[in-house]
């Protein structure tokens, strides 16, 4: 999904129209018309000959899928099509609108992707399609621990709700730190932590129709957020790193992620992310590689995937990440 939003925020960037073409069918153990070898498998080794290669009498498998292509010239595009027609079983599909789950809407402003209709049918799949929506997809001042003393609910339903609320993070980064606290707890799911997961499909109830905008934008400069919490795990007091990543205004990577040791300072929770990775990058800022500046809090952009905040502030920066809703476009 990054590859597909770097090549996204590139062609928003450049003005390219992309296209999609499909290859109609992919070949499992088809005829080999020349000699084909291959090592042997790790596993399948033949012990007596363990110097020696496989020859293939069929094809193990030729993979091949949709390919999206552009440029800011159609007519290139059209020669792009045809040429591959000619040479390939393959059909066109037209202007790229729908790949790998994305809702993809191009305009001359920029792209806009969005999965409004999976969305739709995740609340409706758990039943909360006439539900309450929330402003919110997590309360600021909610503590989620292991709730020993709570009542089970089912674990499958549970984990089906986060697997399907996961998906739904490849357009939606706004609710990937919410999930991500949910998802510690699929082992042994609590009637809190269910509630906690209930709140964040209400929450997609109130916002199907949401995505992220690549408008078409001169600068294309590489810009990273990173943010941490401080302790804000309450069975194991580990910190959470959040990080968001730019090209231009377009937001192509973001992560929430536990911290896998115990910082001991906020200075050791803000840095934990660059680990091993420290020398390194002093070598890259001191080549002018990398400019490393301090953000406050206000400018924290990565704060929204580090803990749950109020609704003036998460609505704040769910707007400056660039997720708009699809009532913006004709």
């Amino acid at each position: 999904m990054e590859a597909i939003r770097l090549l996204l925020a590139y062609a928003a960037h450049c003005g390219f129209k992309l296209f999609q073409m499909d290859v109609k069918c992919a070949f499992l153990n088809g005829i080999i018309d020349r000699e084909v070898y291959v090592a042997q498998p790790p596993g399948f080794e033949n012990k007596s000959f363990p110097n020696h290669v496989f020859k293939l009498a069929k094809a193990l498998y030729v993979y091949v899928d949709d390919i999206i292509f552009g440029s800011a010239n159609e007519d290139l595009c059209a020669d792009f099509a045809k040429l591959m027609t000619n040479e390939f079983y393959m059909s066109m599909m037209g202007e790229l609108n729908f790949f790998l789950g994305l809702q993809i809407k191009q305009t001359a402003e920029g792209i806009f992707i969005h999965q409004e209709k999976y969305a739709k049918e995740l609340v409706k799949k758990f039943g909360l399609d006439c539900a309450k929506p929330m402003r919110t997809p997590m309360h600021p001042n909610i503590k989620l621990d292991k709730d020993e003393h709570g009542r089970d609910v089912d674990e499958t339903r549970y984990r089906g709700m986060i697997g399907s609320l996961m998906y739904l993070t490849s357009s939606r980064p706004d609710i990937i730190q919410s999930v991500g606290v949910c998802s510690r707890f699929q082992s042994k799911p609590k009637e809190s932590h269910f509630s906690a997961v209930k709140r964040i499909i209400r929450y997609v109830l109130g916002t199907t129709n949401y995505g992220l905008w690549f408008p078409k934008t001169d600068s294309f400069q590489l810009v990273d957020f990173c943010d941490a919490d401080f302790a804000g795990d309450r069975i194991d007091r580990r910190s959470t790193s959040g990080m968001c990543c730019f090209l231009g205004k377009s937001l192509i990577v973001w992560s929430s992620k536990k911290q896998a040791t115990v910082a001991l300072s906020t200075a050791e929770a803000e840095t934990k992310h660059i680990e091993v990775r420290f020398h390194s990058i002093r070598e890259h800022v001191q080549n002018g590689n990398l400019d490393i500046q301090f953000v406050n809090s206000e400018g924290q952009l990565a704060d929204i995937f580090t803990k749950p905040l109020i609704e003036e502030r998460f609505c704040k920066l769910r707007t400056e990440l660039g997720i708009i809703t699809s009532s913006l476009f004709p």
